[in-house]
Order: structure tokens, then sequence, then C-alpha cells
């Protein structure tokens, strides 16, 4: 089994020292992906026996994602997981999202920081959105995700590379797992959760483009929510996608 390890990057240069080495100590296959970074990420990665694949200018984090998917198919890898690079996701974790996927079964083997009250507390608009957002997941789709997730937003992500052939990703930013779980009900992929680390280093990252804002955030992933609900209409429920079309507009 060929497994990757894809790291979409932006600006994180002050990290990627006291990443890449360990992420190194548990994978062979990396590959990083520099959204258009300007602050010397580039030249930090330059020191490390890493894949490398650069967007001349910031096209989000979707696309970054987007673009690891592309090269895990090209490349011919059975796996790929997605971890970020700022310390939040513990690369000790990766022997166990591998094993998971050795043993089968599954098409998406998903982290949760929720399954387990430890670790650190999440900024309280950032828990409240991800509560809020997955209950609606939950209410909709819970039922064709292997009966439901506890963690909407996590990126520390393993996918089989053959399941990710059958969608259409189109979201660059944050709204990208929005479109993702929609896609993956609507896929019936087989769906498991992993518990891993709550780890929160910097409670002041923001997120741009006006989503700073909590109401502003919360409505921009119900609206992309709704649209890819509306999108794939024809293969989910009715009961998942009521009024999704109206809300999307």
């Amino acid at each position: 089994m060929r497994f990757l390890v894809a790291i979409p990057v932006y600006n994180e240069a002050p990290y990627i020292g006291g990443v890449i080495p360990r992420v190194q100590e548990h994978a062979d296959d990396i590959l990083v992906v520099d959204d258009g970074s300007t602050d010397g990420t580039g030249e930090a990665l330059s020191r490390y026996s890493v894949a490398v694949r650069r967007h001349e200018t910031n096209r989000g984090y979707g696309a970054a994602l987007r673009t690891a998917f592309e090269y895990a198919g090209d490349e011919g890898f059975d796996w790929v997981l997605t971890m970020d690079c700022d310390g939040q996701h513990e690369p000790e974790s990766i022997p166990c999202f591998r094993e998971r996927a050795m043993r089968g079964g599954v098409d998406v083997i998903s982290g949760t920081r929720y399954a387990r009250e430890s670790g650190d507390d999440a900024p309280n608009d950032r828990r409240a959105i991800n509560a809020t957002i997955t209950a609606e997941i939950n209410e909709r789709l819970g039922g064709l995700l292997g009966g439901g997730i506890s963690d909407a937003f996590c990126g520390f992500k393993a996918h089989r590379v053959t399941a990710l052939t059958g969608m259409r990703f189109e979201e660059n930013g944050y709204a990208f797992p929005m479109r993702f779980w929609v896609q993956a009900a609507a896929l019936r992929l087989r769906v498991t959760e992993m518990p891993v680390e709550r780890i929160y280093h910097d409670y002041n990252r923001t997120f741009g483009g006006g989503l700073d804002d909590p109401a502003t955030r919360l409505e921009h992933y119900r609206h992309a929510f709704h649209c890819e609900l509306a999108r794939c209409a024809a293969r989910l429920p009715e009961s998942a996608t009521v009024d999704s079309e109206s809300r999307c507009r």
C-alpha cells in the first residue's frame, strides 16, 4: 500500500522546521503544497527531501487540497493523508491512520478532536460553529456517513485515492469540508473517525475575506453546504435536500 502524507501550507515558515522532520520520522512519501507563500516558506522547505508543488498565487485551502489529491492520483498512491503544518496535527498519529487504512473496509478516516474531552480549549467561536455545522450535516446526512461525524472541520484525514475519483472539487476556500461531506454521502463512501489531539498554538489566526466575523463565516459554510446538497440532490434522499435549492440562492 502506497501512503502519501500531503501538507498544504501558506506562510508557514516558522513551523516548517518543527513539523517536517517529525513527519519524516513516520512517512517516506511527503508532498507539501505551497499555496503562494511569501514569507520564506519555499526556502525553508528546500532544506528537506520532500516533494513540493507550488501555487504562484494564494488560491486557498481547498485549492491546495485539490492539488494534493491530483498529485496522489497521478503518482499512483493508494491513500493520501492530509494534515496541517501549524503544529495542530501531531505527526506521531500518522502510523495510526496508516494502520487503519491497511485494515481495509473504509474510504475516509477522519480525525476528530471532540471524541474525548482532552487537549486544548478551542476558540469559542470555532467550537460553536463546528458544533452547529456538524449537527446540521448529521441531521441531513448522518445515516450516509457511518452513522454521523463529530468534527466536520478536522483537516487531519486519510482518503482512499480511488474513492476521490468520483468527486468533483470546485471549492477553493475554507468551505471545502462542507462540499466534501456532501459528496462523500452522495457516493456512499465508507467513513470512520479516529480520535486525535485537540491542539491550538495560535488563537489569533485569521480566515481573511470577512470570514473572521463568526456570523459571516457560519453563513458562508451553510451556503456552501446547501449549494452542494442541491447539486447532488439526484444522488441523495429527498429528506436530505429539502429546501436546499432555495437556501443556495
